[in-house]
């Protein structure tokens, strides 16, 4: 439990930070250049100061609606997949991914909590949408790695259009695709601006290999068998030439699949949080389905500023450039 007194700056703070609209009430405050719902900066503010990371942890990093769900099945399913006696008893089976590889601020650095990590085997598996700057100083100086996976900004926008209109909340408010699109353009989004937050993951997979694999969800969607093996290999649980030749690859894609997660009854029920229906976080999953919902204006003016604020860094988008 955190000290009332810490309690009592943070909240200080969060009345002090600038604030933009935003689908999840309260709004959106902004934190150290990046904007993020209000109510979790005191759960970012514990875990800045509080967590102490290991050299064997890992760290699954995005921005919301960039391939989050499917990357937890992935990463667990790789790091778990010899303590089951078979995949088909994977934990993958009854547990929703989000709960198998806990948030930092959503869950548990939540309620002002601090976790208790000592039931935790190693390596442990964790995931957050902080940009890279504002993770806690031990996950930079340790030897943990961190995987990101990062997503066409267009295709982003329209399914975070939709997840927050499918959101059960009380006082959730309907958005439409162009008020969601303006607020990309605009950098006011959730854990935005959005080239800020790719950027600075990409520019620290460039100068240590090490420390950031920085995955397309593009690509990963086209080339998975390859990209799966690059992840596995990446967080130090490769495939050895017996298990490729068992198949064991091919059974954690296909358990791991979108249709297959989607179909599970625990995928199809319950809540991840108060808030969010499990349901939720499985509605397509494709990719350019964006033409199908933004206006050739919004494109265009989305192309604009994706141009100017990724020019020269290396990052493009083939779907959209």
């Amino acid at each position: 439990m955190e000290s009332s007194q810490k309690i009592k700056e943070s909240e200080e703070l969060l009345l002090s930070l600038p604030k933009a609209k935003g689908w999840l009430s309260p709004g959106l405050s902004l934190y150290q250049g990046f904007y993020c719902p209000s109510k979790i900066v005191p759960n970012i503010i514990s875990f800045q100061n509080h967590f102490q990371a290991h050299d064997q942890d890992i760290v699954l990093a995005s921005k919301p609606k960039s391939g989050t769900t499917w990357l937890k099945a992935l990463a667990f399913s790789i790091v778990n997949r010899k303590r089951c006696d078979q995949l088909s008893n994977c934990a993958l089976l009854k547990s929703n991914p989000h709960e198998l590889v806990p948030f930092m601020e959503f869950s548990l650095y939540a309620n002002n909590q601090l976790p208790d990590f000592s039931t935790m085997s190693y390596p442990r598996l964790f995931s957050t949408h902080i940009p890279y700057e504002s993770l806690p100083e031990s996950i930079k100086q340790t030897n943990c790695r961190i995987v990101y996976i990062c997503r066409n900004p267009l295709d982003i926008i329209v399914s975070h259009w939709h997840f927050a209109n499918q959101a059960c909340l009380e006082h959730n408010t309907h958005w439409t695709v162009e008020e969601f699109a303006e607020a990309y353009c605009k950098g006011e989004e959730a854990f935005g601006p959005f080239w800020d937050h790719m950027l600075g993951y990409h520019k620290v997979s460039k100068e240590n290999t090490n420390k950031v694999l920085f995955l397309k969800y593009e690509e990963l969607k086209k080339d998975t068998l390859n990209q799966v093996k690059k992840l596995a290999e990446f967080i130090g649980f490769p495939f050895s030439k017996e298990e490729e030749s068992q198949g064991i690859v091919e059974e954690i894609l296909k358990l791991c699949s979108f249709g297959n997660l989607k179909e599970l009854d625990v995928n199809k029920h319950g809540k991840f949080m108060p808030y969010f229906e499990n349901k939720s976080y499985f509605r397509k999953g494709e990719i350019g389905d964006w033409v199908n919902h933004l206006s050739d204006s919004m494109v265009e003016k989305l192309n604009k500023v994706i141009h100017e604020k990724l020019n020269g860094s290396g990052l493009t988008f083939k779907e959209n450039c």
